[in-house]
């Protein structure tokens, strides 16, 4: 293998042109023959017999050069890689030139590099930082969240209201005739929740146990294609009315639901709970604002490479939270209306902010000199362990030290930023746009500090594995049962390494 040409081109490309010599050819071409020779069938020789020489005197010596091309590039690829120290983020872009003989042959890789960095501004900035603010409402909504959690339910002899759970069978009918999902028996429903079609619960309303009653029920316009628009009869018996027994918020209440022996040692715990909570999600707003305009600041010329890798990532996260739910990739494309290069075209843009945050953060670390111990990821494992009550090897078995190491490093990239910023009182505009960020931005935030790194290495797991693969796909063997055409031409035709 020679490397006749390495030149830079934009976006972080590196230009090689690689020659393949008459001996590392030949090479390939013996394991092409071998790969192929079953499938080649030669009268007189059982298959897989037939000597390479009778093959290619009936086929031409060209039979194999596809094959062996197959097999030498990938390796004379990363060999060139490997001797220019090419620090490489995604699949190369490959093709042939001029001819295949059995001289070898030559090829020319545009390959995307991990970019060169130039740090703005990271320290000093300025970012909104939400005060926090704690209201006696506040603290009445999460004792009543309490309570509810600790409502009982219980029988009563009289009429149901909103905010009973009623006990009922009911049956619908179209047209006189039962319809399918119509029916149900001992179904507690809670009236007033509008959980069932508008206008059914209403007329629960006021019913008591035992009684019978058909309900006239309108379906919404909007309901399922069979019932939409239509008129129904329910024929409903109550067999109970439940009311809620809320528990009385006094001293015992505080008792039952917490380790406090006063119902005021408990709202003490609430607020300083709350306000630990919004304490945290103000400070992480605030250095999310930073971050990003330490992102803005760089100079740096991003591969697409790098912008389609992660524009993946975010959609293999989009798909798995999907699944999570119950739903079906494939028919959540359907229901909305769109397609799989729809949802990667959108993921682009946030794509590329979150590389150039990815970019910022290495850039600091090294800038800074940034290092992790040992004895710094071993006490991340025990705090890790003790916070998720996992046992230490466990978290060890599942999270790689070069892991923890470089979410430390991250960590403390952000830490460098963070203490050396300044808050300032945001605006009613900025609060609207934080809002509208955590709705847009969500996962890409998110993502920021475990992501951090992770497209500063020439190969992540995936992109090792399939190097190579991707190489091979520019020159792709016929391997047929049929014969080959007698001495086919080379084939010049350049071709892209897909991922």
């Amino acid at each position: 293998m020679n490397v006749k040409n390495c030149e830079n081109q934009e976006k972080s490309t590196v230009a090689l042109t690689v020659e393949v010599s008459a001996e590392e050819f030949e090479a390939a071409t013996v394991k092409a023959y071998q790969k192929m020779r079953k499938k080649i069938s030669v009268p007189g020789f059982r298959p897989g017999k037939a000597p390479r020489k009778i093959i290619e005197g009936m086929y031409g010596a060209e039979v194999f050069y596809e094959e062996a091309v197959n097999i030498a590039m990938p390796d004379a690829y990363e060999a060139a890689v490997a001797e220019k120290k090419l620090n490489v983020v995604g699949y190369p872009q490959v093709e042939l030139e001029g001819q295949i003989t059995g001289e070898g042959f030559t090829f020319k890789a545009n390959v995307p590099v991990y970019p060169e960095v130039k740090l703005g501004e990271y320290k000093g900035l300025k970012a909104p930082k939400a005060a926090v603010k704690v209201t006696d409402t506040d603290v009445d909504q999460r004792l009543k969240e309490l309570a509810d959690r600790n409502t009982r339910l219980v029988s009563a002899d009289r009429e149901a209201k909103n905010g009973d759970v009623a006990v009922i069978d009911f049956e619908g009918f179209l047209g006189g005739k039962p319809f399918d999902g119509g029916k149900g028996e001992n179904h507690s429903l809670e009236l007033g929740s509008g959980s069932f079609v508008p206008g059914f619960e209403e007329q629960i309303v006021g019913m008591k146990a035992g009684d019978e009653k058909d309900i006239n029920i309108t379906f919404p316009a909007d309901y399922t294609p069979e019932l939409a628009g239509k008129d129904v009869v329910f024929k409903v018996k109550l067999h109970e009315v439940k009311e809620k027994d809320v528990p009385a918020m006094d001293d015992e209440f505080a008792k039952d639901v917490s380790e406090f022996d006063t119902l005021e040692d408990l709202k003490a715990d609430i607020t300083k709970k709350i306000t630990d909570e919004r304490e945290q999600a103000a400070q992480q707003a605030f250095e999310d604002k930073l971050m990003q305009q330490v992102a803005e600041n760089i100079t740096a010329e991003v591969p697409d490479a790098m912008v389609e890798a992660q524009a993946h990532r975010f959609l293999d996260n989009f798909k798995n939270q999907i699944q999570q739910q119950g739903i079906p990739y494939d028919q959540y494309l359907k229901m909305a209306g769109i397609d799989e290069a729809k949802l990667l075209e959108d993921a682009k843009e946030p794509a590329l902010r979150q590389v150039r945050l990815d970019l910022a953060l290495v850039a600091i670390i090294k800038e800074e000199k940034i290092e992790i111990s040992d004895d710094d990821v071993e006490s991340e494992y025990k705090t890790m362990a003790e916070k998720y009550s996992i046992e230490l090897e466990n978290v060890k078995k599942y999270l790689p030290a070069e892991q923890i190491k470089d979410q430390l490093s991250t960590r403390k990239a952000i830490e460098i930023v963070r203490d050396s910023a300044t808050a300032t009182e945001p605006s009613v505009e900025s609060s609207e746009d934080e809002k509208s960020d955590k709705a847009e931005d969500g996962e890409e935030k998110s993502a920021k500090k475990t992501a951090a790194k992770k497209t500063a290495k020439s190969e992540d797991g995936e992109e090792k594995t399939a190097k190579k693969a991707a190489v091979k796909k520019t020159v792709k063997a016929e391997d047929n049962e049929e014969k080959p055409a007698k001495k086919p031409a080379a084939r010049k035709t350049a071709k892209k390494a897909e991922e």
